[in-house]
């Protein structure tokens, strides 16, 4: 496929016939005209009638429609993008609103938990424990010589759904499919990655149909050799590409990225994106409430990687807004498992250890239960502004907790970020309940609007879907060889910019779905010019960054072929 900025608008391939109408970069379908028809032996094999990309399209949406199920359009869409690439981001990014949560979240999960079931045919490379030795080989095939950005994950924890071995190439693929629908990135240079180390799923080892690698999961050295052999290969096969860390358990997850940051351009999407995402959903919400984020407490449940990972950013923000460092650090109530962080508990990590409160400071608390401080403890003692959830525990806000923070708060703040829907800590329906209307929600599954006294209650989505292909498209446009914690904040503040909130208080946190195109051009312009900042661009033209970023982008259409040497 040719890049947006083409002036031919042709395509020289080598491809003919049934090889030609079977690869999905090169299907047109109905859409070929006469000449190509003759030129590439495709009479009878395609009925006369010759369509175009447009009306493709309006037929495939309706048979979508018609389906009863999310499960079966998330099945035809993915059936669709490997049959005719094309069509399928035509179909995508022209109902964005509609299928984001198809593609995407909630569907996606249940989609990594059937992956076997409706597997059809080679999508991304699945890189087996069994292979190791194969990696280089795997990857040196031409067919990938344009890849530029990389999803892998090793599916042991997708969504809140937990290990879903090989099927979590499920969330590779989805997520690129939002790199080319939110930002433009090229589909021939994205590339799904599944490292497949086992899976101690056993409901996985007994189906029949499992398609990954039968074996336990792979730990300890042997996990982290194979993780680094795979590194070492990705580098030296494209020293420049972008390798998005995706959906690894939380002991995986920060040490992977602090491991390989410094050493090629490389983010984790839940850690880094979730973040990005939470800032801007909240600055939002300040526009609302009036509250200054120097004055905001913040209760976090579910103090993991991601977790930390929000609440670092946040407290990054509340210093550069003005707070000290410890004042900032006083503001957060961050409560794991065994209840809130407190100084001298056991096991707190390097990610914890800043949202950790003191002995002193919770010495007169009084608690339900003796020797464990709960969500509705730090709630009744602390009074948070902000709730956030990433707990993957559903109901974990109780009514309980909701209704007392909404005594003490005239608008709560409250964000729960688990998914898929079976997941998050609460639904929109009951928070609107639980705080009379008043609280301001953003969750990480779609929710259908509220109805509270007569006002219909939108929905904000807070979804990585609103940084992460920005950030990619940002990053490729000015070649960055890092990717820096600036650029997520920077990122994050471009997304508040953009709120409705911005010019009324009664509008949504979040720009629509529908407008994520526009969002991901926002979030490259302002991380393109943050990698300048930061020295790690290669393009370093600062007047140059917006053409680049437009000159980048890729929009679904179809090119004229010609006989040629076939582009792979």
């Amino acid at each position: 496929m040719e890049k947006a900025s083409d002036v031919a608008g042709t395509l020289a391939t080598a491809l003919m016939s049934y090889d030609l109408i079977n690869q999905p970069r090169l299907n047109k379908g109905t859409a070929f005209p006469e000449d190509e028809r003759d030129l590439f032996h495709l009479h009878g094999l395609l009925p006369p009638h010759i369509g175009t990309l447009e009306e493709q399209a309006e037929r495939r949406i309706k048979v979508l429609r018609s389906y009863e199920t999310d499960f079966e359009r998330y099945a035809y869409l993915r059936d669709l993008q490997d049959t005719n690439e094309t069509l399928f981001y035509s179909v995508l990014v022209n109902n964005l609103e509609e299928l984001l949560p198809i593609v995407y979240t909630p569907t996606v999960g249940e989609g990594c938990q059937r992956f076997s079931e409706i597997w059809r045919r080679p999508r991304g490379l699945f890189l087996s424990y069994a292979n190791k030795h194969r990696i280089r080989d795997i990857l040196a095939d031409s067919h990938f010589d344009q890849v530029r950005a990389i999803v892998v994950t090793d599916g042991e924890r997708i969504l809140g759904l937990g290990d879903q071995g090989a099927g979590g190439m499920g969330i590779s693929i989805g997520k690129l499919a939002l790199y080319v629908g939110c930002a433009g990135i090229h589909p021939e240079e994205t590339l799904p990655i599944l490292l497949d180390v086992g899976t101690n799923n056993q409901e996985r080892l007994n189906d029949p149909l499992y398609m990954g690698w039968r074996h336990e999961r792979v730990t300890g050295a042997e996990y982290d050799e194979f993780v680094d052999a795979f590194v070492v290969a990705v580098m030296e096969r494209w020293p420049d590409v972008l390798l998005q860390w995706e959906d690894f358990a939380g002991y995986h997850a920060g040490p992977l990225l602090e491991r390989y940051r410094d050493r090629l351009c490389t983010f984790n999407d839940d850690i880094q994106s979730t973040a990005s995402v939470a800032l801007a959903t909240l600055l939002a919400a300040i526009n609302v409430t009036g509250i200054p984020l120097t004055e905001q407490r913040v209760a976090l449940l579910g103090a993991g990687s991601a977790g930390c990972g929000i609440v670092s950013l946040v407290l990054r923000a509340m210093i550069e807004a003005g707070a000290s460092e410890a004042e900032a650090r006083s503001r957060f109530y961050a409560i794991d498992r065994d209840g809130l962080l407190v100084d001298g508990m056991p096991g707190i990590t390097t990610w914890q250890r800043p949202f950790v409160q003191s002995q002193a400071a919770v010495a007169n608390w009084k608690t339900e239960l003796p020797g464990k401080i709960g969500l509705f403890d730090v709630v009744a003692n602390a009074h948070p502004t902000v709730l956030i959830g990433v707990s993957g525990q559903f109901g974990a806000f109780t009514e309980q907790a909701i209704r007392l923070m909404a005594q003490h708060v005239q608008q709560p703040v409250i964000f729960p970020l688990s998914n898929p829907t079976s997941r998050s800590e609460a639904t929109l329906e009951q928070l609107v309940t639980w705080t009379e209307g008043r609280a301001l929600v953003g969750t990480g599954s779609p929710f259908k609007p509220v109805t509270w006294n007569g006002v219909e209650i939108a929905n904000n989505q807070t979804n990585n879907s609103y940084i992460f292909p920005g950030m990619g498209l940002g990053i490729l446009a000015v070649g960055a060889k890092r990717v820096t914690d600036a650029m997520f904040m920077v990122a994050g503040k471009a997304v508040a910019a953009m709120s409705p909130t911005v010019t009324d208080p009664k509008g949504r946190l979040l720009p629509r779905v529908s407008q994520l195109r526009d969002v991901g051009i926002a979030v490259a312009k302002v991380v393109a010019r943050q990698a300048q900042l930061d020295g790690v661009a290669t393009f370093t033209d600062e007047s140059g960054v917006d053409a680049r970023i437009a000159d980048y982008m890729w929009a679904p259409h179809y090119l004229r072929y010609v006989k040629g040497n076939s582009p792979g």
